[in-house]
């Protein structure tokens, strides 16, 4: 009598986790600024040296994604690309994390107890708190605009997401355009205002 009652509260459960997995719609951003730092003076950029995802002395397929990324977001704000004496340098640098998520969830049950007075069965509800652990990858891809004549940085924005395991090239490239994208949506300057 008991296990019914458990296999409904998991299902819902279980229901509840996937619509809520299915409203969530791109990564967490987050940025930050230097608040001494004047934008307006920014008309030109390019990269840092060396980029911190490519230190190994190689790119790859990811940060070349990246880079072409970067440029046509830097590009749509108005700022210029040059190779040498940039106002604004980009740098950026992936990592990819182990997690932990700890939360607790009421729970309802039911025992049953003989009362000896009505002579039958009575249930009687028991509430309480079951613990529930998730493990997790969790992959943060952070972008740095540094003032190329000071060598400081000037703003920050990272993406975080859950990593998704056993996706495809194509789909790991499309979930760093939303990453980027997203990460520039915050981004409130344009070039020389």
């Amino acid at each position: 009598m008991l296990r019914p009652v458990r296999i409904l509260a998991a299902s819902v459960l279980a229901a509840a986790a996937l619509t809520l997995s299915a409203c969530a719609t791109g990564p967490t951003v987050r940025t930050d600024h230097d608040p001494a730092a004047s934008f307006g003076q920014y008309a030109t950029w390019g990269f840092y040296q060396p980029i911190a995802m490519e230190q190994a002395g190689y790119s790859s397929w990811i940060s070349e994604r990246i880079r072409a990324d970067v440029q046509r977001e830097m590009a749509a704000r108005g700022y210029r690309y040059v190779d040498k004496g940039a106002d604004l340098l980009v740098n950026f640098q992936g990592v990819v994390e182990d997690k932990t998520a700890v939360w607790s969830m009421p729970r309802m049950d039911v025992d049953y107890f003989y009362s000896y007075r009505h002579r039958s069965y009575v249930a009687v509800p028991v509430w309480y708190d079951e613990t529930q652990v998730s493990r997790y990858r969790e992959g943060t891809l952070t972008v740095d605009l540094v003032d190329g004549r000071r060598n400081r940085m000037v703003w920050t924005g990272s993406a975080s997401a859950p990593e998704a395991s056993k996706r495809k090239p194509e789909q790991k490239l499309a979930d760093i355009d939303k990453a980027i994208s997203a990460i520039f949506a915050q981004y409130p300057h344009r070039a020389g205002q």
